[in-house]
């Protein structure tokens, strides 16, 4: 093989590239590749995200692959055991009970893998009208305690303490925050009132997830049932930008019943929140999976009888 690097349709020198990274036959110059409709350039690395030396190219093309050559560098190889966990998986879609059982079945890490449930949804989170988000409490927890601190004022930091907080503070805990880039906690609850110096932690906690918000309980005045709710296994959850939603539903070492049970909830409180503005088909696709785990696509009978519940 030769080193020219075809990677689109028409020009390279175009602001638009398409079509699928490869390499053309031995010996062949870059005029050659004219007679399939693609151009060349052997100086175009994607992979190190070099300039191509011409100066022309207004749109490097980023494929999968790299340099010519580096493929099997880049390739990552499947091990032996998560080869052999999906071939387990021998139906289109599984009931709830199957699917956690069948995960038990091919089970090979030696730690206590989390259990996931991913949904896919019919909307369009680029419009405020159809983001889907919420809370839910977990009927049997996640399997672990959370770590939650609180930012409260007076007696509500009274209250936050006798209720099992982890951390609890005033505007010290706000610089803290800020200057250390402290967050050694799994949720963050703020009262209302304290908003004002909170917000000025958006860049550290926003890309975390750790924002107090509102709509997921975690700006309130009853910072004491915030709290035990937390304990009690409360998880968020949200559609990104690519409308899917990933959930925690316990421990893999769970009875498999609870586990169907946390998973029905989480699954019952999506559907029960689905936006006014969504059109066509909700619920696409759901999927159970572990850790280390193969995914299992569900029956989507699932989904219609868990927003009954």
């Amino acid at each position: 093989m030769c080193s020219w690097i075809w990677v689109g349709e028409s020009d390279l020198h175009s602001s638009r590239t398409f079509g699928t990274l490869g390499r053309c036959v031995r010996g062949k110059s870059p005029g050659s590749h004219k007679h399939h409709g693609f151009w060349a350039c052997s100086l175009l690395i994607p992979a190190t995200k070099q300039r191509c030396p011409c100066g022309q190219h207004r749109v490097p093309f980023t494929g999968l692959a790299g340099a010519v050559g580096d493929e099997e560098r880049m390739a990552k190889k499947d091990s032996k055991n998560i080869v052999k966990a999906r071939a387990a998986v021998t139906k289109p879609t599984y009931a709830l009970p199957e699917a956690v059982g069948l995960l038990k079945q091919v089970k090979y890490a030696k730690f206590d893998e989390t259990v996931d449930l991913t949904m896919r949804l019919g909307v369009d989170t680029r419009h405020a009208d159809q983001m889907v988000r919420g809370t839910v409490v977990l009927p049997h927890g996640l399997g672990k305690t959370k770590i939650v601190a609180v930012i409260a004022s007076g007696d509500r930091q009274k209250e936050a303490t006798a209720a099992g907080a982890d951390f609890v503070g005033g505007e010290e805990m706000v610089e803290k925050i800020q200057k250390e880039n402290w967050t050694a906690f799994d949720a963050l609850i703020a009262t209302p009132d304290m908003m004002k110096v909170v917000g000025r932690l958006g860049k550290v906690l926003g890309p975390k997830g750790l924002m107090p918000n509102p709509k997921t309980g975690t700006v309130t005045l009853d910072v004491a049932a915030a709290v035990k709710e937390i304990k009690a296994g409360k998880v968020e959850f949200r559609a990104d930008k690519t409308s899917l939603v990933h959930v925690p539903v316990g421990k893999l070492s769970f009875d498999p019943q609870k586990l169907v049970d946390n998973a029905t909830t989480v699954i019952g409180a999506i559907v029960r929140s689905k936006p006014s503005a969504a059109k066509g088909k909700y619920i696409k696709s759901v999927t159970l999976s572990s850790t280390m785990g193969p995914g299992v696509p569900l029956d989507s009978a699932v989904a219609d009888a868990a927003g009954k519940h």
